[in-house]
C-alpha cells in the first residue's frame, strides 16, 4: 500500500519539481512568491492529479491478474506462513 501511495505522490510533485527546475534554469531561483500564483499552482495542481490517475490506472491495468485464474489466500501451514497466490 506504501509503495502505491507513495508511486502516486510522485506522479502528483512532478509538475512542481518540473517547473522548479524549469524557475531554477531560466531565473537561478525557484522562490519568488511572484512565480508561484494561485493560477499557476492550480493548474500544477490539475495537470498533477491527471497523471496520478494515469499512473493509477496504469498500476491498476499492468498489476492485475489474468481473467479466469482463481486466488488463495494466505494460510498458515505446519506453522509456516505460505503466501497467497493465483491460481
Amino acid at each position: 500500500m506504501f509503495r502505491i501511495v507513495a508511486f502516486d505522490l510522485l506522479f502528483f510533485a512532478l509538475p512542481f519539481i518540473a517547473y522548479a527546475v524549469w524557475l531554477l534554469s531560466t531565473r537561478g531561483t525557484a522562490t519568488h512568491g511572484r512565480d508561484w500564483t494561485g493560477p499557476v499552482i492550480g493548474l500544477l495542481s490539475l495537470v498533477g492529479v491527471i497523471l496520478m490517475v494515469i499512473a493509477l490506472i496504469a498500476v491498476i491495468h499492468f498489476n492485475a491478474a489474468p481473467a479466469g485464474v482463481g486466488y488463495h489466500p494466505a494460510e498458515v501451514k505446519d506453522g509456516r506462513l505460505v503466501p497467497g497466490e493465483f491460481e
